[in-house]
């Protein structure tokens, strides 16, 4: 048996369920079961032949988590003893040490270059962010050595910990997940363009919405998909020149997501140069891209390699509203070249930038880690 688990992550990640998990499922013989924290109940997922097992959420909100919710997930899985335990969360590396003492084999799985990140969270005092970066690099790579292998989102990630037992498994999208019969041919699409992910002010919220108050067409439309981090953003956000033209949607699915993606004329990825985006590869840049939307990204070296080598999208400074509203303008008022555009994009992710290569990695890695070959 293998097990997924993560205390904060929801059952429906797409990098842990859609795509990791499930790839397991399908090309391994082990059964492959998925562990989380949501009070949701367990469920069995038929089409992608995997178990959900819910350990239940602790009160008393993230410490809890990070403490009786820890706990009570090494518990779960211990009991469950299966061969390899894969874990996705920073917070679970000391329960990943315990279950390498117990015999069982270990893989952490880090999305995120979490010490550059830690520096940018809002729920830390100032004060204390560096400390605890400098804290939590040095765990990662103590605990690096014990593990049993290393499952990096990025290369720039990867390059932190041990050569040997580390695999770059980079977040690109499932092909056939975002061509859907929904998908409206673009020139017949409305001038609107769309943005899809977790809504924060370093990802370019405020920019966003008063870039497309700016835009010469009163017709194009911001399509904004995502929830709100913190929630007080959005209160603030509302009052921005520019919410008139956003259509909302909150959270959504999969499906929602490429009904979206087919029916808009471009895709916004305009994080800020904060010390962790810069060398980031942000999977909503490659859904549009596999939807064969152009891209308005941040102008940073390594996204411009990506976009300026497939010709797929344009580079704006992202701290500049008036730069986004031009890029998006642009797109409009040049839709032939914009859909061609789209259409290099997408030849780049059936080429290169997609699920299908990074499957083969992580199920290279398993095999040798489960049956030596």
């Amino acid at each position: 048996m293998l097990i997924h688990f993560t205390t904060v992550h929801p059952r429906s990640d797409t990098r842990i369920r859609i795509k990791q998990v499930a790839s397991l499922a399908g090309a391994l013989e082990e059964s492959v079961a998925l562990y989380v924290q949501d009070d949701k109940g367990n469920e069995r997922d038929e089409a992608r032949g995997i178990d959900v097992v819910d350990t239940g959420v602790p009160s008393g909100g993230r410490l809890a988590r990070m403490t009786k919710g820890a706990w009570r997930m090494y518990r779960a899985v211990l009991d469950a003893r299966p061969s390899v335990a894969h874990f996705h969360d920073p917070e679970l590396i000391p329960i990943g040490m315990l279950l390498k003492l117990s015999g069982i084999k270990v893989i952490y799985d880090v999305h995120e270059d979490v010490p550059r990140q830690i520096l940018g969270k809002h729920w830390l005092h100032p004060w204390i962010r560096r400390p605890v970066a400098v804290l939590v690099e040095g765990l990662e790579w103590s605990a690096a050595k014990l593990f049993d292998g290393i499952v990096a989102a990025t290369p720039t990630i990867a390059r932190r910990f041990p050569a040997q037992k580390t695999v770059i498994v980079q977040n690109f999208p499932v092909l056939a997940e975002l061509v859907l019969p929904q998908f409206t041919p673009f020139a017949a699409r409305p001038t609107h363009v769309a943005y899809v992910g977790g809504i924060t002010a370093a990802r370019g919220a405020r920019e966003m919405v008063k870039a497309i108050g700016r835009v010469k067409d009163d017709h194009v439309r911001l399509q904004l998909g995502g929830t709100f981090t913190p929630t007080v953003l959005e209160d603030e956000v509302c009052a921005t020149e520019g919410w008139s033209r956003v259509v909302a949607h909150g959270w959504m699915g999969r499906e929602d997501i490429a009904e979206v993606l087919g029916n808009v004329r471009a895709g916004l990825v305009v994080l800020h140069p904060t010390k962790n985006y810069p060398d980031a590869l942000p999977v909503k840049m490659f859904e549009y891209m596999a939807a064969g939307l152009p891209v308005i990204a941040s102008d940073f070296p390594l996204w411009r390699s990506i976009i300026d080598g497939a010709g797929c999208g344009l580079l704006v400074d992202p701290l500049d509203p008036e730069a986004i509203a031009e890029a998006i303008d642009w797109v409009n008022e040049h839709p032939q070249e914009a859909e061609r555009m789209g259409q290099r994009g997408r030849a780049a992710v059936e080429d290169r930038f997609n699920w299908s290569h990074e499957e083969r990695k992580l199920v290279a890695l398993y095999k040798e880690m489960v049956t030596g070959q």
